[in-house]
């Protein structure tokens, strides 16, 4: 494979406008042309994305890395069966940077800014999507109509109204839709929540999902900052609104930033709200929700909390999110656990809990330990789908990934509605849920020791929000207010259509 430099890069920048890789394109399969069971699947990668590092010498500046997509370029390539033709991503530095990953192999791979030109491509049989939030639904939609099946990365959807119409593109088109909740994929979890429902340890009483992570402050700027030179940003916004740039880093820290992500609670609360959901075997929303939090510890660029908790009200048992980003005191770089357990899910049973690695009797002794032991991974699961193009064949099939994005979108809609309120007010709003009036009082006590008063620094209470889980549309109090958040105004020309 030629050389790629960053001059000839730059130079070729053109080629994205037209669709053209930097490599020739391999021979093209009719469209119509079933993937048979010895076919190579040619797999493109949208969305290599960067993740921000602060470097260890001082602790405040930051360097890129590459992100999930980048990181699942290997993992594609490693899996029998599959090839990697063509990777997509509306900064050219990530495509620079990636391309080397092929660097003395013989296989041809192309690049592309715009999406679009990609999914023109005849030959390529099915996407991976981990780009922004707010583009995963466009491209997987996009995808759809271009007969394409797709991979996209959690959480699924920007927001809940662009779910269903991922999952009736997926139907329309008869595509292999899988979503990113790889733990569904995991024996070990499979053990887990397979014995949280065997009745072992009595009735499921409450699903906890817990995201303690330590997530420092994005910075704060004074104005606009320039966009860097090599991203399209007009691509790089798509279906969003067009804003500029407010924040020191424009990749990673958009996950906090509502036009483009859905904080904590839709990022790694993807995984554990999806888990908490599929062990409690709920198939529909739940009737009401309600949140408390806000975004503590810094003044920063960031408009989503980084410290939250959200009841979801299931019969017979609920679900209950707990967010932290602060370390467990000031000046301590360790995070707080509840049960042990850091980010995960926990299954409060009668006689005892479940987490993803044991099971524990009322007293807190461990009782069965769920060791993975290898098996069908969530790539290896996606491939299959696609050679026997039965979606019953996914472990996390679309439809399973937009009844889980709903929950965080539900939870996020009600702390957007929320308004600033005083500890006892907060509490005459949760007293009779005494799971959710817990993880308060360990919240208040968590941010005292991070010298937070929440008597001063008030947390943002979200109203009760009651769901039509049919409709998937909110009902009662505030329910216009909620509702206008089911969906977005979208940016010509990346609208996604009332009709898929």
């Amino acid at each position: 494979m030629k050389k790629l430099t960053r001059r000839n890069f730059i130079k070729g920048s053109l080629t994205a406008a037209a669709g053209i890789g930097i490599t020739a394109t391999l021979p093209r399969r009719a469209w119509s042309e079933v993937v048979g069971a010895n076919d190579a699947i040619r797999v493109a990668i949208i969305g290599l994305g960067g993740t921000r590092v602060r470097h260890k010498d001082d602790g405040k500046s930051l360097s890129e890395q590459g992100g999930k997509g980048s990181h699942m370029i290997p993992e594609f390539r490693d899996t029998p069966g599959v090839r990697v033709v063509a990777l997509c991503d509306p900064d050219r530095d990530h495509l620079e940077r990636d391309i080397r990953q092929f660097e003395g192999s013989k296989e041809k791979v192309d690049t592309y800014v715009d999406v679009r030109k990609l999914l023109e491509r005849k030959d390529i049989d099915a996407v991976y999507i981990a780009t922004c939030n707010h583009w995963h639904a466009l491209i997987t939609v996009w995808a759809c109509q271009a007969g394409k099946d797709v991979y996209v990365e959690k959480p699924i959807s920007h927001n809940l109204w662009e779910g269903r119409k991922m999952i009736e593109a997926a139907r329309k088109y008869n595509r292999i839709v899988q979503c990113g909740t790889g733990a569904r994929s995991d024996d070990a979890t499979q053990k887990a929540v397979k014995y949280a429902q065997s009745g072992s340890l009595g009735k499921i009483k409450l699903a906890r999902s817990i995201c303690y992570r330590v997530r420092p402050s994005i910075g704060k700027v004074s104005g606009p900052q320039p966009i860097p030179p090599t991203v399209d940003y007009d691509l790089w916004t798509g279906p969003a609104e067009m804003q500029p740039l407010m924040r020191e880093n424009l990749h990673y820290d958009w996950h906090y930033i509502w036009n483009y992500g859905n904080g904590e609670l839709g990022d790694l609360g993807s995984h554990f709200m999806d888990e908490a959901r599929w062990g409690l075997g709920q198939k529909q929303l739940p009737k009401r929700v309600i949140s408390i939090g806000e975004r503590f510890g810094y003044i920063d660029d960031g408009q989503t909390p980084n410290t939250l908790a959200v009841f979801f009200d299931y019969e017979p048992a609920p679900i209950l999110w707990e967010e932290r980003a602060l370390y467990s005191k000031k000046d301590v770089k360790f995070m707080d656990h509840f049960l042990g357990v850091r980010q995960g899910t926990i299954f409060h049973c009668e006689n005892g809990y479940v987490t993803d690695t044991w099971a524990y009797d009322k007293d807190g002794k461990k009782i069965k330990q769920f060791v993975y032991e290898g098996g069908e991974g969530h790539i290896e699961n996606f491939i299959r789908a696609i050679r026997s193009r039965k979606p019953s064949d996914l472990n996390a099939e679309i439809l399973e990934g937009h009844l889980s994005a709903c929950l965080y979108h539900m939870g996020n809609i009600s702390y957007r509605l929320g308004k600033k309120a005083t500890p006892e007010q907060i509490k005459e709003s949760i007293k009779n849920q005494p799971d959710t009036a817990d993880a308060f009082d360990r919240m208040q006590a968590h941010l005292a020791v991070n010298e937070i008063d929440l008597t001063r620094d008030m947390a943002v209470l979200g109203p009760w929000l009651t769901m039509d889980p049919d409709a998937e549309k909110f009902t009662g109090p505030m329910s216009d207010k909620a509702n206008e958040f089911l969906t977005r105004k979208y940016r010509e020309p990346f609208v996604l259509p009332e009709k898929v």
